[in-house]
């Protein structure tokens, strides 16, 4: 039993006061929370960064860049240069190439890429959502010399370009827009996102025929006009619809009758 000095109430240990799910917030969480940002500072096509901009783009002091820096280079999440700058490792690219294998991409998702790129001369690429963006899982280019670049894992407005329209649609999203789109199972775009560049999109549905992305050609609008993206529309239907049956599995007793304008 402790002692307690007469006359003095006992004070209580310092309880960490809770965060927003209720759970008590603690040094552990920021300090996870700020090595998320530091793998976060690094923008594509930066091969490095030095403390002191990590430090800017990060808003914390010098000497808490480098604590958590040198923590996340014990775990090979990032590397120091003989420079003294810093680069992302190769633990944050094995952690990439693990959440692309969760969908399976190089036994059914890069093969089916592959064949539409072959029928349609064009780029082809599935898209997935992450929160409110989406972002290119995995992508095939065509055999033209002008196309159109997508980054892999970049974040992407849902809102536009038809990739997102088209799964901000299967996901049961309101609007007359949303509705054309369900209803004939496509949906084509030029110039919405970024000027110059045309796609046409078309869902892919997963297991329980629940939405998991959307598979889309793009090009430069000069060569694909809104007549071409009409046409190519089935062949990227047809490889959406092989892709889900693959995904989803073709003898399940709840498949839809109608796959491509099918949204739960």
């Amino acid at each position: 039993m402790r002692n307690v000095a007469k006359g003095k109430p006992e004070v209580p240990a310092t309880v960490p006061e809770p965060d927003e799910a209720g759970m008590p917030s603690t040094g552990s969480v920021v300090a996870v929370s700020r090595a998320m940002q530091l793998l976060e500072a690094f923008a594509l096509g930066e091969p490095k960064l030095g403390l002191g901009e990590l430090s800017r783009r990060c808003g914390l002091h010098k000497t808490t860049v480098l604590r958590i820096a040198r923590t996340l280079a014990m775990h090979r999440y990032m590397v120091q240069c003989d420079d003294g700058e810093w680069r992302l490792g190769p633990a944050a690219g094995w952690l990439g190439a693990r959440y692309q294998s969760g969908f399976d991409i190089q036994n059914v998702i890069e093969p089916m890429l592959r064949d539409l790129s072959k029928l349609t001369g064009e780029s082809a690429a599935f898209y997935v959502r992450e929160g409110d963006f989406r972002t290119c899982l995995f992508r095939v280019e065509g055999p033209h010399p002008l196309r159109h670049h997508a980054r892999m894992g970049e974040a992407l407005p849902l809102d536009r370009g038809s990739p997102g329209r088209v799964i901000l649609a299967f996901t049961g999203q309101s609007g007359k827009i949303y509705e054309a789109i369900r209803a004939r199972g496509y949906h084509l775009s030029i110039g919405e996102r970024e000027k110059g560049v045309a796609t046409v999109s078309a869902p892919v549905f997963g297991l329980n025929w629940k939405l998991l992305g959307s598979v889309c050609i793009s090009g430069p609008s000069s060569r694909l006009t809104e007549e071409q993206l009409t046409a190519m529309a089935q062949d990227v239907m047809g490889s959406a619809n092989q892709l889900s049956y693959s995904l989803a599995g073709a003898t399940s007793a709840n498949t839809p009758p109608v796959l491509t304008t099918w949204h739960p």
